[in-house]
């Protein structure tokens, strides 16, 4: 009798890029799936729509300490900051034609960046882009000169809650605290952070916070921006007035509840998730150092803990291309991923570490392992095991 070779285990170690669907969300999602019923319809079927649309609004507003009507769903991380960046841009320069300028950062995820690149091409907004220092985290006394150099000019600020790159957490009680002199509002792309630290929107100051589902353990294509019913917001699109008529189209009922489902359990359990994967990420970065002993890493120390986030390492290799090591890990089954981007199949160097003093070629020579509620030590042995062989013939690639 013949004997088929076991597929060899995958060490997935992307989950900054998306993580696997809790199984408590996907028992929602299922349970939803096979129900008809439009939450906009007034029928018996639309009310039970609209009813667990309603109920997933007010868990998550408990979970993330905001009023149910500051909820609005989205497809998404993407939708949400270009909501909330170009619908507030228009809507404070509406109301006064000399705000035109938007203070952001050098590090922020290209959701925010490339939106930001539209508005100064097609809407004449002037964005300023603000340094950040060696760890990738924002200048704040840069932020206070931008701001303080002419404060009515300023329509809004937006500052990511933490670096998808490189898991730096970001000031922003600072930059609140800054805006809120002069009413000027603040966005926060917090993609990475609900669920890994914590995220009290009430007590933030933050004015809009962009979330999305399949970075909690939801599902893709679903999300929401959270934002304070005073903040006026011009909508993107036009049609039936769902949500505030700040975003409208029919609502993804089962994708609602899956959503909401993941970040009440991924906020109730943030404080064991995050002990896991500091201690998974710990043991990586001191092992795999011990291997390769130049590699060294990006963004904020590992201490004190609450500087970056807990399940980030961005560790950098001298000497190797990463987009090299990314496919020699992906070769035997390790999955992680560069601190580049690729744009039309061209590796670029990483714009965040570019902007954290980087050169070059220091930009090109990263990899981000990123765990999640179901990594294990396993994992860590498999790239420990690998890194030492994987970095030496990157090496000799480039020689």
């Amino acid at each position: 009798m013949s004997q088929t070779t076991p597929e060899p285990r995958t060490v997935y170690l992307d989950h900054a890029a998306t993580t696997p669907m809790l199984p408590v969300a996907v028992e929602a999602m299922t349970a939803h799936l096979v129900a008809v019923g439009n939450p906009s319809s007034l029928h018996a079927s639309g009310r039970h729509a609209r009813r667990v649309v309603e109920e997933s609004r007010e868990t998550i507003a408990q979970a993330l300490d905001c009023r149910p009507g500051e909820v609005v769903f989205t497809s998404g991380g993407t939708e949400s900051d270009n909501l909330a960046l170009k619908g507030i841009f228009w809507s404070r320069r509406d109301s006064d034609p000399a705000r035109t300028r938007i203070l952001s950062t050098a590090v922020e995820h290209h959701a925010v960046l490339d939106p930001l690149v539209w508005l100064a091409e097609h809407e004449g907004a002037e964005v300023e882009l603000l340094p950040v220092d060696a760890r990738g985290r924002l200048d704040v006394d840069a932020f206070r000169e931008a701001v303080g150099r002419d404060p009515g000019s300023v329509a809004l600020a937006s500052v990511m809650w933490a670096n998808n790159e490189v898991g730096t957490l970001q000031p922003l009680d600072e930059v609140v605290a800054i805006a809120a002199e002069h009413g000027i509002p603040v966005h926060t792309d917090a993609v990475q952070a609900v669920g890994s630290v914590p995220v009290d929107f009430a007590a933030s100051g933050v004015d809009a916070l962009t979330l999305t589902g399949h970075k909690v353990g939801g599902p893709y294509g679903v999300g929401a921006l959270v934002v304070r019913r005073e903040v006026s917001v011009t909508p993107l699109g036009h049609g039936g007035g769902q949500e505030r008529d700040i975003r409208s189209g029919t609502l993804d009922t089962p994708g609602i509840a899956a959503l909401a489902t993941a970040v009440e359990a991924a906020v109730k359990a943030r404080s064991e998730h995050a002990a896991h994967v500091r201690g998974l990420r710990d043991d990586l970065v001191r092992r795999v150092i011990e291997v390769v002993p130049d590699a060294h890493l990006h963004g904020a120390p590992l201490e004190p803990a609450d500087a970056r986030l807990p399940g980030n390492a961005h560790l950098g290799f001298p000497g190797c291309e990463g987009d090299s090591l990314l496919m020699l890990l992906d070769a035997r089954g390790i999955e992680c991923s560069t601190g580049s981007a690729c744009s039309a199949g061209v590796p670029q160097p990483s714009h965040v570490l570019l902007a954290m003093g980087c050169d070059d070629e220091q930009a090109r020579h990263s990899l981000r392992f990123s765990f999640g509620h179901t990594s294990t030590v396993a994992d860590v042995d498999a790239v420990v095991e690998a890194i030492g062989p994987v970095v030496e013939r990157a090496r000799a690639a480039r020689r």
